[in-house]
């Protein structure tokens, strides 16, 4: 192996702390300590707060829920933890980490906090598509159906944005027409419904976790895993177009093909969140915004992110169904409240400064 082979630690000190790089032909890793730990802390948090929703009432004790996870509980208890509760919290958990990564990637693309596929109209695009299957197709489709529509609205919205380089008020002004004109076709296909499909398809619209099953559960994991994969390289070379293209393109950095790539990805874990739950609002745009200031990190923050948004969604799922209310909420009605919050306090604060 000669020396250009050979991989070679570079320590260092960025806006994040401590930096340890790892370089070599065909290798380069990147360590920063604070948003790793970051995002172990919030990873174990959102474990937590399914693990409270496995035993929230007291009818499984803590016990039988351990043996039903291995094989070793009675038959109510594994009927009640692997049947009714758990698909609902890993359903949850990876949700919340694909509307995380998609709100990181989106507002590192369009270099704007308010640039979260829930404010730029993809998720409504992408509900759009999915109210489609469910009400005139067959529902196994209902995940093409939300990526057809998510994607179809990321065209428009880029032709409608494209004197701003897919950034800016432009993008968002864009997005927020776009979604505003799909939000009343959704209305439109609910009025064309049938009363039962169009009650299931209005509670779906909300966002809601109720009714997942095990089946849901792999083909959502096995989708964020592969989108997360197919990210990480790509994010890199997303974080240095923040130089401009030209010092971008100097570095080797193709500026319209990383954007269109990105926007690929993005959608995608869109498509993944919606088709499983519904377009369930705010988490995107609150846990990237969340996860920077906790790891006081620069660029894109992809798995802070995806932790984070995975940590909002369970613990407002646990609130959901664990507040006196007549039945068990929608979990959508929480984040929105949650969401709400969250800008009135952006808004107190930036009236401070």
């Amino acid at each position: 192996m000669s020396v250009l082979e050979r991989p070679v630690a570079v320590r260092g000190r960025g806006r994040s702390g401590r930096t340890l790089a790892v370089r070599g032909r065909g290798l380069s890793l990147r360590i920063r300590p604070r948003p790793l730990a970051v995002t172990l802390l919030l990873t174990l948090l959102a474990a937590g707060s399914g693990a409270l929703a496995l035993t929230r009432d007291g009818l499984v004790p803590p016990a039988e829920v351990l043996g039903a996870l291995f094989g070793a509980g009675s038959e109510q208890a594994a009927f009640v933890v692997l049947e009714l509760r758990l698909p609902r919290v890993a359903l949850g958990l990876v949700v919340g980490a694909a509307l995380g990564a998609a709100g990181a990637l989106f507002q590192q693309l369009s270099r704007n906090p308010l640039g979260s596929p829930d404010i730029v109209g993809f998720n409504s695009g992408a509900a759009t598509g999915a109210l489609l299957v469910l009400l005139h197709g067959d529902p196994a489709y209902v995940a093409a159906g939300a990526a057809g529509g998510g994607l179809a609205t990321a065209v428009i919205v880029q032709l409608l944005a494209r004197r701003g380089s897919f950034r800016g008020n432009r993008l968002i002004l864009a997005g927020i027409a776009v979604g505003s004109l799909l939000a009343s076709v959704n209305a439109y296909l609910l009025t064309r419904a049938a009363l039962d499909h169009a009650q299931s398809a209005q509670l779906w619209l909300i966002g809601s976790l109720g009714s997942a099953e095990r089946h849901q559960v792999l083909p959502a994991l096995l989708g964020l895993g592969a989108l997360l994969l197919a990210a990480l390289p790509v994010v890199r070379r997303l974080d240095l177009l923040e130089m401009g293209e030209e010092a971008a393109g100097g570095l080797g950095v193709d500026a319209g093909r990383t954007r269109v790539l990105v926007l690929l990805v993005a959608v995608g874990l869109s498509a993944v969140a919606v088709s499983a739950a519904g377009p369930i609002v705010f988490v995107a745009l609150c846990a990237p915004q969340l996860a920077r200031r906790l790891s006081r990190g620069t660029g894109t923050g992809l798995l802070p992110a995806a932790a984070m948004g995975a940590l909002l969604l369970s613990a407002s799922d646990l609130a959901a169904i664990s507040l006196p209310t007549a039945g068990p909420l929608p979990v959508g009605v929480v984040t929105g409240a949650l969401g709400g919050v969250y800008l009135a306090w952006l808004l107190g604060r930036g009236r401070r400064r």
